[in-house]
């Protein structure tokens, strides 16, 4: 029976290119909008498709987030360590958040991983501002926010609860090498910390700052917004 509709990675196959390529492609535009709802093409449509203009947009294989987290540390002058055990300079993380801007593209399918075409992490590791959307973008655990803000963690995890900052993803850390003892912890921009004093100017931060160990947070008694009815 032959298939009358295709996704990415079935259109891909069919024009023998690397699906990372393909998705490149339609991010560029010369892969036409699907035009079988929700987001296949039709049998017609992909046998349009001209597979060298496809391959050629990408002619070099997509490069981990991984891969590009340590362009990117190259470019800052920042190598990230080779030896393990050694603090990395620009994360994985980092780019994720890079992805989220609009300044880079996920060609995976991957939850757990992005891919990337090694020409565009390149146009990004020339951006004269690149210092400073790393600088933002860095990650903070719950620990190092709450000592960025000069706040005990309590009020921290307070400021999670009421909304304030929201964390983009989570990591797993394992204690020890069984995964019985893995928890998975929360990662914040530190960008998005920074801005919270900003953001709520009604807090006597100066106060909130001084609280003495074992005394109760003045965050407590405080409750999240309620939620924005939708348009």
């Amino acid at each position: 029976m032959r298939r009358t509709e295709y996704d990415a990675g079935q259109a891909a196959k069919r024009l023998k290119v690397p699906v990372a390529a393909f998705r490149w492609a339609r991010h560029t535009d010369l892969v036409p909008a699907p035009d079988v709802p929700p987001s296949q093409w039709s049998r017609a449509a992909v046998e349009a498709m001209d597979a060298d203009t496809i391959q050629a947009a990408m002619p070099t294989p997509p490069i981990s987030g991984g891969a590009a987290a340590d362009r990117i540390a190259d470019a800052l002058g920042t190598p990230n360590p080779t030896v393990y055990g050694e603090k990395t300079k620009v994360t994985a993380f980092v780019v994720r958040r890079f992805v989220d801007r609009g300044l880079l593209v996920d060609l995976s399918a991957n939850p757990d991983g992005t891919l990337h075409h090694p020409g565009q992490v390149d146009q990004v590791c020339r951006r004269e501002d690149l210092a400073e959307l790393v600088a933002a973008d860095t990650p903070l655990g719950p620990e190092q926010a709450a000592a960025r803000l000069g706040v005990r963690r309590v009020e921290f995890d307070h400021m999670v609860r009421l909304g304030w900052v929201r964390s983009p993803q989570s990591i797993e850390v394992r204690f020890g090498t069984s995964r019985a003892g893995a928890v998975d912890v929360a990662l914040y921009r530190s960008a998005d910390v920074d801005a919270i004093p900003a953001a709520h100017p009604e807090v006597d931060w100066e106060q909130l700052r001084a609280v003495e160990k074992g005394r109760r947070s003045p965050l407590a008694s405080l409750r999240p917004e309620p939620a924005a009815a939708p348009a």
